[in-house]
């Protein structure tokens, strides 16, 4: 009985086993196949591809074996006579994960906050998680916390990467970027496999560890790209920052009139702009007798209304007799 009940348990072990590694070849392969049409035809991966699908196709065949083996071993149970060890059965005799479902789609505000709220709680460990250098010390901290295996660890890891390129802190990117990398493949892994990401990390470990060539060299193929996409983001955000700089200081130095004293002041003519160069108000005079009236006036215009040339004011009563002499 006791060994009966031992080749059962080893059929049904081998069972498993055999499956999850047809699900993890079937990954590999829908990755293979995905990787040929983005990048065209490439021997190597040809090679990889048939070997992958000759896996494939002797795993179908152990599945059917143990299919049928199981099937014949639970037959010859129930041909069985009733005694202690068949009527008796153990009420907890094997382990479930019992993993969130997924919920309903969230409104782009809910992401936000939760992705906020996410952040606040875990931050820390985040950027605790992009300085591990280890594949081992990588997969332990992610077993310890099995809560980061997700978008939101990916994408808080490509922040992280574009301050550190901000800050010219080069070095730190590319640690980080590699760890963005490590977490995007688990979670294309996981959705070619169709599992929770939390489910399958290892799967990720156990390959990248295997030194599957082709499998390395699309994870530093997609570790460059990265780098490239942060160093461009970080460009464009100086530049953007450096704007906006020159955005206030142009607002603060508007004059009345809303005009920006520098872009006034080149504008002007050459013996105008000579005269305020000099601060010589005689010579301004001088100069602006010279233009055409029409002229005059809306050069003068310009200047108060920039700020460069502020009127004289006396008093109320006079106020704009005064203004028109300035004007003349």
């Amino acid at each position: 009985m006791v060994e009966f009940q031992q080749r059962g348990e080893d059929l049904e072990n081998s069972f498993a086993e055999c499956r999850r590694l047809l699900e993890e070849a079937q990954g590999r392969l829908a990755y293979l196949e995905e990787r040929m049409r983005e990048g065209g035809e490439d021997k190597e991966r040809e090679a990889e591809l048939k070997k992958v699908q000759t896996e494939i196709k002797k795993l179908k065949q152990d599945e059917k074996s143990f299919e049928k083996l199981l099937e014949e071993h639970r037959k010859e149970e129930k041909k069985l006579p009733w005694n202690v060890d068949t009527i008796s059965k153990d009420g907890f005799s094997k382990s479930v994960l019992n993993f969130k479902p997924l919920s309903k789609e969230e409104t782009g505000e809910e992401k936000v906050e939760n992705h906020k709220n996410f952040l606040g709680k875990y931050g820390k460990e985040i950027k605790l998680f992009g300085m591990l250098r280890r594949w081992d010390d990588s997969q332990q901290y992610l077993s310890d916390h099995p809560h980061l295996v997700c978008e939101e660890t990916a994408n808080y890891l490509a922040v992280i990467c574009i301050e550190y390129e901000i800050d010219e802190k080069h070095a730190l990117m590319e640690q980080v970027a590699h760890q963005a990398i490590v977490m995007q493949f688990i979670l294309d892994l996981a959705r070619t496999l169709k599992v929770d990401p939390r489910g399958c990390f290892r799967q990720f470990f156990s390959k990248i560890k295997t030194l599957d060539k082709s499998y390395q060299d699309a994870f530093e193929h997609e570790l460059e790209m990265l780098k490239e996409r942060v160093r461009s983001s970080a460009q464009t955000r100086m530049e953007n920052a450096v704007k906006e700089l020159e955005e206030e200081e142009i607002q603060k130095r508007l004059g009345p009139g809303c005009l920006d004293p520098v872009e006034v002041y080149e504008s002007l003519p050459k013996e105008v702009k000579r005269s305020f160069h000099e601060k010589n108000i005689q010579m301004l005079q001088e100069a602006m007798s010279k233009l055409d009236p029409e002229e005059g006036k809306y050069h003068l215009k310009r200047c108060i209304d920039s700020g460069l040339w502020v009127p004289d004011s006396r008093g109320d009563e006079d106020g704009e007799e005064d203004g028109d002499q300035e004007e003349d």
